[in-house]
């Protein structure tokens, strides 16, 4: 595809999306009048909104032909999406997934454990979960639970902690000796921020469900989150698997460096495509198309 042409996509497949990526950016919007007024003055205008949509456009372009070279080599990937309550993790997986084949590219977020998975090897809930050959996992939350909330929360004793810290790094080498590529991604934000978003949600009827226990007592919390996260990237941050730190105050700049960075950790390329034709449609000149009951449609009310 040439420079014009791809230019031409650009502007057509934008013109197409912005309606729904404005849906998503929908959430960032639902907030009270005051907290609005609030957040505005908090968070000036830091990237133009065009320039937003263009850039995320393009690097999800990229992220289709990320796909294509994964599935085409059978390569393995896991990208694992920790930090700060509220600091974007999930908006960015919205924005890697929301082009992409779900069969591909899937998002495992994993409940508390269950009492049987309790007594089970740690890392046991999460192998099951590993990509196979032509699969993306992404991690939203992954066995550095018990680094943090299970740490922090007191879940998970010393002992325990000492011992994930022991055996983590040997797992995750284990896993990329099997040709997994491990990428940890932890995303950062301030005090103030947090805060910020943590009193946009509590006045959001549509975000408080996003509010739980765990969250509200990562602000009474913070500074023992800080000691573990700095422990964590003490133990954990080694040369097969490294961790790399997501600015997060800026929600939007955050999406597109996370999406640009990812795509730097791989040498993908185009990869060889068979051409896609619509077949004819096949016409049965004694085929009489029947007449369904009414109430089987879903009512037309808008």
């Amino acid at each position: 595809m040439d420079d014009t042409s791809a230019r031409d996509w650009l502007e057509a497949e934008l013109a197409d999306t912005l309606d729904e990526d404005y849906e998503l950016e929908l959430e960032d919007a639902q907030l009270s009048q005051e907290i609005a007024k609030i957040y505005k003055k908090s968070h000036p205008s830091r990237i133009d909104r065009l320039d937003y949509f263009r850039n995320l456009i393009r690097l999800q372009s990229e992220l289709i032909r990320l796909q294509s070279w994964v599935q085409y080599h059978k390569e393995k990937v896991v990208v694992i999406f920790e930090g700060r309550d509220s600091a974007g993790k999930g908006g960015v997986i919205k924005r890697i997934t929301q082009r992409l084949n779900p069969r591909v590219v899937r998002t495992v977020a994993l409940p508390a454990p269950s009492d049987r998975e309790k007594t089970q090897w740690y890392f046991q809930r999460y192998v099951p979960h590993l990509p196979a050959g032509g699969e993306i996992v992404l991690f939203d939350r992954s066995w550095y639970n018990r680094a943090g909330v299970e740490r922090v929360m007191g879940f998970a004793d010393e002992d325990q902690v000492e011992q994930f810290f022991e055996d983590v790094p040997e797992f995750e080498r284990m896993l990329v000796r099997s040709g997994i590529k491990v990428v940890k991604y932890w995303f950062s934000i301030t005090d103030e921020e947090q805060q910020m978003r943590f009193l946009m949600r509590v006045h959001d009827p549509m975000k408080q469900w996003k509010l739980s226990p765990m969250d509200l007592q990562s602000r009474v919390r913070w500074e023992q989150y800080t000691k573990a996260k700095e422990q964590m990237f003490a133990r954990t941050n080694i040369p097969e698997a490294p961790w790399y730190i997501v600015e997060g105050n800026d929600k939007k700049r955050a999406r597109l460096n996370c999406i640009d960075h990812l795509l730097t950790l791989f040498p993908y390329e185009d990869v060889p495509h068979e051409d896609i034709s619509l077949p004819e449609r096949v016409f049965n000149p004694d085929y009489e198309r029947k007449v369904l009951p009414p109430e089987l449609y879903v009512p037309s009310k808008y």
